[in-house]
């Protein structure tokens, strides 16, 4: 296979330009939500670095004993007398360059039942999986009680986006007992393409709503003036460290893996070979421990906001990545649901940046971000050498509610966006009756190619960059923070 991707390069290149022209119409507008997870590898027991690229035979019978009842706890995991708070620490003072302020261990421990899951999965060992994923085996607590990875994503009320987004409690649990079970959005589907579900989605859904958890509880901590180490913010914050990058002999079972990975295959490693993605997640990491210690609002807001940034910028390597990789004609499905993972890893956070308004005239969908409704459709306005500021004359069909151009290219019936067509064409629904504002409309096209029972969509390389450039510009991000796929 071809491995360019230069219809993505193109088109990202084309959109951010575009977007990055009117950066000055563009507010900081990133919540203190953040949004990150990874894939997994084993400390207790031998497993291999992620073989997303090859092809799974993970069909065998189950031949685990293991009961998937379900015990698991739903605790708050920033609860410090679980995880030893101030008690002396038997691991390592630092993980990948952060040295931790207070004692995690628990945390980080329960990065090798990631490693355990991926190895009964990889074997068609559902059973044995779930007992895991739902009972804990490696991180033990002082109670006698094991941290589980159902535990918290099972629990209603965690400070993250996922929840609110997809309308139920315990949604992350939901979509990685679908994978588990073969149900939901799994239904029918081959044990490859579980075992892609099961493996992504708690290495990378899970562990990044953990982390976005900690980092979003420690802020509110620091809000609220409790800055201790041992129990307060910089604990917290600790513990989204714990769950991001775990022990330095377990990094290849978490997200960091994923990161470095991706920057691989889109050439964005610096000069010394790391992930700008992990370089820049570290720095932000320590230099918000700094700030929260110092009760530095605007330093630990600013680090939240640079860890979500940068999530976003991986994960979207790896959708690009995985749709472009779906003309496959062996691999389809199990990259299918590759993609599928990766993108639910940062839907909630990224889909409301994709809501478009539809023009009946030139039948094209324009993006107008994070709208509150259907109102901005009415903004858009044609100008004629307008002066956007910074010395830029500007010509063409243009939201100043949305700060977002409209879609210029001819539509499909070969109308072009032109001073009547802007003016006229998003103020009414047409002939066709169509409606005018579509609420997360990039988000529904990428969900129909990651639709995992629809195999039409397979035998095809998709280009989303068209619906993630948006987001990217919701967020401050770059062609060159993309890079591109070789």
């Amino acid at each position: 296979m071809n491995m360019k991707m230069k219809t993505v390069q193109g088109m990202t290149l084309i959109l951010l330009m575009l977007m990055a022209a009117f950066a000055g119409c563009l507010g900081d507008d990133t919540s203190d939500d953040s949004s990150s997870s990874t894939a997994t590898s084993d400390s207790s027991s031998s497993t291999t670095s992620d073989t997303s690229d090859s092809s799974d035979s993970s069909d065998s019978s189950d031949t685990s004993s293991s009961d998937g009842s379900d015990s698991s706890d739903s605790s708050d995991s920033s609860d410090s007398s679980s995880s030893g708070g101030s008690a002396v620490s038997t691991m390592d003072a630092e993980d990948g360059g952060y040295t931790y302020a207070s004692n995690v261990d628990n945390h980080r421990s329960l990065m090798a039942d990631m490693c355990d899951i991926k190895t009964h999965a990889a074997a068609g060992e559902w059973t044995a999986a779930k007992g895991i994923y739902q009972n804990g085996k490696n991180a033990p607590k002082s109670d006698g009680s094991y941290r589980t990875l159902a535990g918290f994503a099972a629990a209603s009320g965690k400070n993250h986006n996922y929840d609110t987004y997809y309308g139920m409690d315990g949604s992350v649990d939901a979509h990685i007992m679908a994978a588990l079970d073969g149900t939901g959005d799994f239904e029918g589907t081959s044990d490859t393409v579980r075992y892609q579900g099961v493996a992504k989605l708690t290495a990378n859904m899970a562990m990044v709503a953990y982390t976005i958890h900690e980092l979003n509880t420690a802020v509110g901590k620091a809000d609220a003036g409790n800055v201790d180490n041992d129990t307060g913010a910089p604990h917290n914050w600790d513990e989204g460290w714990a769950f991001f990058h775990g022990p330095d002999e377990n990094v290849n079972c978490g997200p960091v893996a994923t990161l470095n990975k991706r920057a691989n295959d889109f050439g964005t490693n610096n000069a010394e070979g790391v992930a700008n993605t992990t370089a820049d997640i570290l720095a932000a990491m320590n230099g918000g421990l700094a700030a929260l210690q110092a009760s530095d609002a605007d330093g630990y807001n600013a680090a939240t906001n640079e860890v979500v940034r940068n999530v976003i910028i991986a994960y979207s390597q790896a959708i690009l990545k995985y749709t472009y990789k779906m003309d496959s004609s062996s691999d389809a499905a199990k990259y299918q649901a590759e993609g599928y993972a990766f993108w639910k890893t940062i839907e909630a956070y990224a889909a409301d940046g994709t809501d478009a308004c539809y023009n009946n005239k030139t039948h094209t969908m324009s993006y107008v971000g994070n709208a509150a409704d259907g109102t901005v459709c009415d903004n858009f306005q044609w100008y004629e050498n307008f002066d956007m500021g910074g010395g830029m004359m500007y010509t063409g069909c243009y939201n100043m509610v949305s700060h977002t151009e409209a879609n210029m290219a001819v539509g499909a019936m070969g109308a072009q966006m032109d001073e009547t067509n802007c003016n006229e064409g998003f103020g009414a629904v047409g002939s066709t009756g169509m409606p005018m504002y579509y609420d997360n409309y990039g988000a529904s096209k990428i969900n129909e190619i990651l639709n995992l029972t629809d195999s039409s969509q397979q035998g095809t390389s998709h280009d989303v960059s068209v619906y993630l450039a948006p987001v990217w510009a919701h967020y401050g991000i770059t062609a060159d923070d993309i890079g591109s796929y070789s």
